[in-house]
């Protein structure tokens, strides 16, 4: 039997967790297979982009997937090089070391298997096993604080996954008069040609428990509360992954449902749903950002910001912006956590008072993190600047009322990021305090912030020199949205 190349970039990753469960944590050989492990599913991904569409069994390759693909595999490979050279100052013993590794790569292919499958039923299963995953990875160190955020992860996320199950019953439900029973009623294509046909209050309320189902995995307001304890308490890596990656396959997720209700005329309109949760995730965060005092806080804070923004822009129809957002997002956020966990590390802390000056003290780490902060703060040459004015513009075009709170929001958030900038990166500089283990690899300051500037770099490509053929792929993942 053949393994095509989708359900390869599912499985190698799966693999390399058995073999990283069983491997004797000896040295650095587990971090060391990690990188190797996420060099490879990387490479895979990227060739995902060259792959004809059409679906194998129950995975879809297709222009809305082809990219984050990419970017997931990108992102996982930048975040297991961060993760080899800082991975020794978390002081893992040997049963940690074998969870943190494994589990890191069991969240890959899940993640992988999310965006790439085309059955519901599927990318439910792969999203609860991205989010144990998760969970496992949070509470690793074993403190009560990890063991705390944690549980509030499981619980609150088991809540939202419970959600989302029921709305891709009532979605199969809708469908089983006109596909019959099996496969073709969880098929997103299957179920987006006979969408017409189905019964539009069935599909109406399955659309609602899978906008607040997978709202929970996203970020949104007002089911989010787990989001800035898991990024703040986890270990350093944990905390690129969880934003750069997890709260993307949720949002599409919610994105394939909407595509299948948008052509139902007899819907209650997705798109107000979708504004509402993502202006109220907009205007909660941009003030929440004024009152944090950690770092890693702060950040899963602004997190919760552009999630909003991103479902402000495909609830509006832009999902050209939406796109961009997502993927520009998740590029600049992790290059930013990867900042802030190697500021902790030199530092000793990871409360904003006690990081200060890094662009004096370490140059090529504070200018990075200077950089990230301002493409968060939606200044360019980052791709958030375009997505965030096209998004402006889209608003002011089909809903003006929306442009002065949306405003609001973005004024705010941007003038307490641009504030962070200062204090963090511009500032004096504050004592060096550095944890036991930090950065033991040769240079092993530039492995940590070196994945940072790539991604940056990525970041301002993306906003301002697109190329022609991945410019033509995303105007097919518009259309295919909707």
């Amino acid at each position: 039997m053949t393994l095509h190349l989708p359900w390869l970039i599912v499985f190698f990753p799966w693999a390399g967790a058995a073999l990283l469960a069983g491997l004797a944590p000896r040295g650095r050989w587990p971090a060391l297979v990690n990188l190797g492990v996420s060099g490879v599913s990387c490479a895979l991904a990227l060739a995902l982009l060259a792959w004809p569409e059409g679906v194998q069994g129950w995975t879809r390759v297709d222009a809305v997937n082809q990219p984050l693909v990419a970017l997931a595999g990108i992102i996982g490979l930048a975040t297991a090089v961060f993760s080899a050279a800082t991975v020794d100052a978390e002081r893992f013993d040997a049963l940690r070391a074998r969870a943190y590794h494994a589990a890191f790569q069991l969240f890959m292919g899940a993640q992988f298997l999310a965006l790439l499958s085309d059955n519901l039923g599927v990318m439910w299963v792969a999203i609860e096993i991205a989010t144990l995953a998760s969970v496992l990875i949070v509470a690793v160190h074993g403190t009560p604080a990890a063991i705390e955020a944690a549980w509030k992860f499981f619980l609150l996320c088991g809540v939202g996954i419970a959600l989302a199950l029921f709305g891709t019953i009532l979605l199969y439900l809708a469908a089983q008069p006109v596909v019959g029973q099996g496969d073709p009623g969880l098929s997103w294509a299957a179920l987006r040609a006979v969408a017409q046909q189905c019964d539009p209050g069935i599909l109406s309320l399955a659309f609602v428990f899978l906008v607040v189902g997978y709202g929970t995995k996203a970020g949104l307001v007002p089911l989010h509360a787990w989001l800035p304890d898991a990024e703040a308490e986890g270990p350093l890596p944990i905390t690129a992954v969880l934003s750069g990656l997890l709260l993307n396959a949720a949002l599409v997720a919610i994105l394939r449902a909407k595509a299948i209700v948008d052509l139902n005329p007899g819907v209650l309109a997705p798109g107000p749903l979708l504004i509402g949760f993502g202006l109220a995730s907009l205007l909660l965060a941009a003030l929440a950002l004024w009152r944090r005092r950690d770092a890693r806080r702060f950040f899963a804070w602004s997190s919760i910001e552009h999630m909003g923004l991103s479902a402000i822009a495909f609830g509006l129809g832009a999902n050209l912006a939406g796109m961009l957002h997502l993927m520009g997002h998740s590029l600049v956020k992790s290059a930013v956590f990867f900042g802030i966990g190697a500021a902790a590390q030199i530092k000793g802390s990871q409360k904003m008072a006690d990081i200060g000056g890094l662009a004096t003290s370490h140059p090529a780490l504070g200018w990075a993190l200077a950089l990230g902060i301002a493409g968060l703060a939606g200044l360019p040459p980052f791709s958030l600047f375009v997505s965030e004015f096209r998004l402006v513009v889209a608003a002011a075009a089909v809903q003006p009322w929306l442009v002065l709170p949306m405003g609001i929001g973005l004024l705010v958030a941007g003038t307490a990021l641009v504030r962070a900038l200062q204090a963090l990166c511009l500032g004096p500089p504050t004592p060096d305090a550095p944890v036991p283990g930090a950065f033991t690899l040769p240079g092993g300051l530039w492995w940590a912030s070196g994945p940072a500037w790539a991604l940056l770099a990525l970041a301002a490509l993306l906003g301002f020199a697109l190329p022609a053929w991945f410019t033509a792929l995303l105007g097919d993942a518009v259309r295919l949205l909707g």
